[in-house]
């Protein structure tokens, strides 16, 4: 199966559990990894037969900028979904992370796949 890479797509919003959290957007850093069947678009070189990851690229930033979630998982599970709503992706890899998250650690963060 071939793959799709959104690397490194930085969003600013709300998420946490701390209240100091629930008051000022953070970075936002999610990967994302498409499962698909390229083919068809290698073969036509039509953007039709391609998933659009520009658009869906906008769609995840918009969801996480606005979403306010407590938790990195329940972010990367609506991401996931977000991912799975498009013809042609049969699975996704999401990772979520919070890279100001701890004063000690680089970043903190989820990584999940779905079908």
């Amino acid at each position: 199966m071939d793959k799709i890479l959104i690397t490194n797509l930085l969003a600013h919003g709300i998420i946490g559990v701390y209240d100091e959290e629930r008051v000022t957007p953070q970075d936002i850093l999610i990967n994302i990894t498409l499962y698909t069947d390229t083919r068809a678009a290698a073969k036509s070189d039509l953007f039709d037969d391609c998933i659009n990851y520009d658009a869906l690229s906008q769609k995840v930033n918009k969801h996480a900028e606005s979403v306010q979630r407590l938790t990195v998982e329940a972010l990367a599970e609506d991401i996931a979904q977000i991912c799975l709503e498009n013809v042609g992706v049969k699975k996704v890899r999401v990772r979520v992370e919070k890279p100001d998250a701890l004063d000690f650690v680089e970043k903190v963060g989820v990584e999940i796949k779905r079908s």
